[in-house]
């Protein structure tokens, strides 16, 4: 059995997809150091989160498979003698039963929990875009106005609140067992979490190769405002694989973020709630005496911001101006697979008139003599 391992629970928006890419780019690297990322593909991280947090079905063109990850990754994690390591951010939004479940399953191993997170008002702003990109469709004046009470529920205040999901994670565990890690302030470069990340867990962070992975690009405020509205109209893009190619990577990420665009805030109720939330999420890490790496001034809002436009200010002629450019855009995209698809038929068909060609002279060559 594992005699340690490492839950990173989040908080999403925090880097972890940045930290994650490192992390399964370089499983053989980590294993000669002794930290185990467990799991046969990085997806399993994520089934497993689904299945601890009740899903009912877990979504995956072979279900079969993806059911059965929590137990590959406990399989994995109980032959595996040194320190283990299972990330996904969507553990954020366990209930603390669930928290304690999987903490005892683990069991006789020394768990840790990471918690990764940043001050509430990037964070939330950041949440709402990427609820965006998944097709959501609610404005940002209306966006995470309650705490979900569901596990599976993702992007509100139940996974974006540091002191909610420390009460749940962290109840559990001695306090010095609960890591907190805010992202670091503009004082440090965009590695600086990967180092502190890899420290905790064991790993000589300067030893592993950053350069395939970068952070997470945001949308401007007019491509937020106009992906908002396109979703309104994408109805039948809604399983996983649809929302994750075809709106999140094409449309956005590949489409609407190179434009780059102006930053945005959300209103002043919500500034002000961001900023209450971050406070008590500093003063409960510092009660609580969880391991603090880094500072909790990272964890609290700034009482000065540079001035910012809300979405809600976006005019119909600045969404027009980008639909437009999107749909010339797209319109290229069209022609350039058309002839790619043609080009490949045509290649095709070449190769098996060679190969029918040879077929045939094949034939002839074995025909006996008369």
């Amino acid at each position: 059995m594992a005699s340690k391992v490492f839950i990173h629970v989040g908080l999403p928006k925090t880097a972890t997809t940045y930290l994650q890419t490192i992390l399964w780019g370089a499983r053989d690297q980590m294993r000669a150091e002794g930290v185990l990322l467990p799991g046969d593909e990085r997806r399993d991280h994520l089934w497993a989160s689904n299945i601890l947090r009740g899903k009912s079905k877990v979504s995956a063109k072979r279900p079969e498979y993806a059911e059965g990850a929590w137990d590959r990754l406990k399989a994995a994690i109980a032959s595996w003698p040194g320190t283990a390591l299972i990330s996904h951010e969507f553990f954020a939004a366990a209930s603390a039963d669930q928290a304690h479940h999987m903490i005892t399953e683990l069991a006789p191993a020394e768990v840790h929990v990471i918690v990764t997170a940043r001050e509430p008002l990037g964070l939330f702003t950041a949440s709402w875009q990427e609820s965006i990109k998944n097709r959501a469709t609610t404005p940002l004046a209306g966006y995470s106005e309650e705490v979900s009470d569901n596990p599976l529920d993702i992007w509100n205040w139940r996974t974006l609140d540091l002191k909610l999901v420390l009460e749940r994670w962290g109840g559990s565990l001695p306090p010095q067992h609960v890591h907190v890690l805010p992202l670091p302030g503009k004082d440090f470069g965009h590695d600086e979490i990967w180092h502190r990340f890899a420290g905790l867990i064991g790993l000589d962070s300067h030893a592993y190769d950053l350069s395939g992975s970068f952070p997470n690009e945001s949308l401007g405020v007019v491509e937020s405002e106009t992906l908002r509205r396109i979703n309104e109209h994408l109805g039948t893009f809604r399983n996983a694989y649809d929302r994750g190619v075809y709106i999140r990577t094409y449309l956005a990420d590949e489409r609407l973020v190179p434009r780059g665009g102006e930053r945005y805030w959300p209103d002043e109720e919500q500034i002000a709630q961001c900023r209450t939330r971050g406070a008590a999420a500093a003063q409960y890490v510092e009660e609580r005496g969880f391991d603090l790496i880094g500072s909790l001034d990272d964890l609290r809002v700034p009482n000065e911001l540079v001035p910012r436009r809300h979405p809600s200010s976006v005019t119909d002629a600045e969404v027009a101006e980008v639909a437009v450019e999107l749909v010339a855009t797209i319109m290229e995209d069209v022609r350039d697979r058309s002839e790619e698809r043609r080009a490949l038929k045509a290649r095709v068909a070449e190769l098996e008139h060679a190969l029918n060609r040879s077929r045939i002279r094949s034939l002839l060559g074995r025909r006996p003599n008369l």
